[in-house]
């Protein structure tokens, strides 16, 4: 199963020891937005990346084949270019990418939360425009608005820390913003469980994990049925670099529940797939939080 487009890598949400991380790792926040170019259904996917040397950003672009059109990496911070524009050639036409960070305000993780815009322009239409300095970014790149707009499909999430991964995500369109919190008690333990909260209320618990290593589970968070992946084998049997996988996928109709997490067909249901990929360090004491929001 293909959750997210081809340029987007390895799919999910990774949490590794800080510890072991190595001056090398980096924090990273991807985004999925699903857009058209002149009429053509697209995926195009921000990720936001830092380490201890370098800050700076990725723009990959995808059509509804999976096929990557186009991908660019721009280290703003390295080079001092906190605003610029480049231009990228593709078969189906040309995409300019203008961007200004030189105001960016940011929290713990990598993403700027304002004072910015980043804006993807396909032959003089603004596809996807992000932050909040909107008439600046029109006022620079002269382009229209797309009469589609672009829609958030997905988050992915890279972190460093240990045992408790925190995160919050709206189920729903204007939705309630949820705590999320899952929990994985392994080490030493003759009966491993894994737990999941939600507003620190506790809402899934499985006990004897070494039978039910893998598994699913409904749950209803604002009315809508959540279907709760998961897949520990690799953290109880496996190697010792193995992951643990997490997928939370919602129906936003509130209609049957179905395995694919990106769909462009207009006549299917639209749905939002969160998939997390805990490496095995996180089985340790520690919590980490982050922001994770799905539309």
């Amino acid at each position: 199963m293909r959750d997210f487009p081809s340029c987007f890598g390895e799919n999910g949400v990774q949490v590794a020891d800080s510890s072991s991380a190595g001056k090398n790792a980096q924090n990273l926040v991807a985004c999925v937005y699903q857009t058209q170019l002149s009429g053509r259904p697209c995926l195009i996917t921000i990720t936001w990346s830092r380490n201890l040397m370098d800050q700076g950003f990725s723009i990959g672009i995808d059509d509804a084949a999976s096929k990557c059109l186009c991908k660019v990496d721009i280290k703003p911070w390295l080079f001092s270019k906190r605003k610029g524009s480049k231009t990228l050639e593709a078969d189906k036409g040309k995409f300019d990418i203008y961007w200004d960070l030189s105001a960016a305000k940011f929290g713990s993780g990598p993403e700027p939360l304002e004072g910015f815009y980043l804006a993807v322009v396909f032959d003089l239409e603004m596809v996807l425009l992000l932050g909040d300095l909107s008439k600046e970014a029109y006022r620079k790149t002269h382009a229209t608005p797309s009469p589609f707009g672009a829609v958030f499909v997905a988050k992915k999430e890279h972190v460093f820390g240990k045992k408790v991964y925190c995160t919050s995500a709206r189920l729903r369109d204007n939705g309630q913003v949820h705590d999320i919190a899952i929990e994985c008690e392994a080490v030493g333990l003759k009966d491993p469980l894994l737990e999941i909260r939600i507003d620190k209320k506790r809402v899934m618990q499985i006990k004897h994990l070494a039978w039910k290593f893998r598994g699913n589970q409904t749950i209803v968070v604002d009315g809508v049925p959540v279907e709760v992946f998961w897949d520990v084998h690799n953290w109880l049997f496996g190697a010792p670099t193995g992951n643990a996988v997490f997928m939370f996928q919602s129906s936003l109709s509130a209609e049957k529940l179905m395995p694919r997490a990106l769909l462009m067909q207009e006549d299917v249901p639209q749905q939002c797939s969160l998939r997390i990929d805990l490496l095995p360090e996180v089985r340790a004491a520690g919590q980490v939080e982050s922001r994770w929001i799905v539309p």
